[in-house]
């Protein structure tokens, strides 16, 4: 595509009587079409333009749209303006049409939108939903998977012996080169004299692992992920996950921690928050405090008192389990958040940041070794 054109599309067919399409082919004109279709909304009558409030100007209905921009934009841009259809232009019939939302692209953006939308669907539109949202789900999962477990999992340190004699604690590698001084030539087998075993984190005593989760709108982000994250953490043994959401009620939804698509779908955006009420159910899920870490995911704008949330947090800290506060727990770790109460609680003793679901997991790793 020339210049010529590409600023033709840009302006619009407003502009079409002094830059006109240098090649008037059917592919510049049909692109034309479908930018004017979503773009127009961007005008109303009161600015001199007649705006497309409706599909009657053209034959273009939203699953045509949908199907005719994926054939002539590149992927890049479709997701653009998928996400501008939804966002800006509030074409809820992307979201609430089993056509449409079929023919979407399924990213991080369109789990977003449909988490915020999804009281609008029913029947076989909410099926269509689900199916994006575990899609989504899984390919977040399998992008960070492999590196959470193997940050978590090399606790077990190999190199180190242990009096704990189990064979499945035994080191081979190691067992093998330390009595291969006893190799028999004739018999070609080593006599084992003495057998070394891994020092591995028992099953019986796991680690347990709280994850409290804002649902307030902007921290939906870190919402997926932490639900995520905790879906992986389920699977390790040496960990014991529970998984809450709040507002300014609690829900506990550790009985579906391994279903992303379950634990998502019952997330509730917007509303108030009280974070008290949050840690004061937590702290009684505590058993053993000195092998608990609590993880709060909140941007720790409060609705409560603030007294009554640092007075919570100081009990928790004091009963001898470990308080992590992520203010942000995404790809990109950008948060938004009451940096006064982040430094009360720092003071505290509890540890606050914002940091990405693989530091998280180098951090738990660290505490539980």
């Amino acid at each position: 595509m020339n210049n010529i054109n590409k600023w033709r599309l840009i302006l619009g067919k407003y502009s079409d009587s002094r830059i006109p399409f240098e090649e008037n082919n059917a592919k510049y004109i049909e692109m034309d079409d479908l930018l004017e279709f979503l773009y127009s909304r961007e005008y109303s009558e009161k600015d001199g333009i007649k705006g497309r409030g409706s599909l009657a100007p053209s034959n273009l209905t939203v699953p045509k749209w949908i199907t005719s921009i994926r054939k002539l934009f590149p992927k890049e841009t479709v997701e653009i303006m998928e996400k501008h259809a939804i966002e800006r232009y509030k074409l809820t019939e992307m979201l609430t049409n089993k056509e449409v939302l079929e023919k979407l692209e399924p990213n991080r953006e369109l789990l977003k939108s449909i988490l915020q939308m999804k009281h609008l669907m029913l029947g076989e539109v909410l099926d269509a939903a689900k199916a994006i949202v575990k899609k989504v789900a899984e390919d977040i999962t399998k992008s960070i998977e492999s590196d959470i477990k193997n940050s978590i999992t090399e606790i077990i340190n190999k190199n180190k012996s242990t009096t704990l004699k189990s064979s499945r604690n035994i080191d081979f590698k190691k067992t093998i080169k330390m009595n291969l001084k006893n190799y028999d030539i004739d018999k070609k087998t080593i006599n084992v004299d003495k057998i070394y075993f891994n020092e591995r984190v028992k099953r019986f005593n796991p680690w347990r692992i709280i994850i409290a989760v804002d649902e307030s709108g902007s921290m939906l982000d870190s919402l997926i992920h932490s639900a995520i994250m905790a879906g992986i953490f389920s699977k390790l043994p040496m960990l014991k996950t529970n998984l809450v959401i709040f507002d300014t009620e609690v829900v506990d939804l550790t009985n579906y921690v391994e279903d992303a698509v379950e634990t998502l779908m019952s997330v509730q955006l917007g509303g108030g928050t009280n974070i008290t009420k949050a840690l004061t159910y937590c702290e009684g899920l505590v058993e053993n405090p000195h092998r608990t870490i609590l993880v709060l995911v909140t941007d720790l704008y409060e609705g409560y008192r603030y007294n009554e949330l640092y007075r919570r947090v100081k009990s928790i800290i004091e009963s001898g389990t470990k308080l992590i506060v992520l203010t942000s727990l995404d790809i990109k770790a950008a948060p938004s958040y009451d940096k006064n109460a982040a430094l009360n609680m720092t003071k505290l003793g509890a540890e606050v940041a914002a940091i990405t679901p693989g530091r998280l997991a180098d951090w738990i790793a660290k505490i539980i070794s």
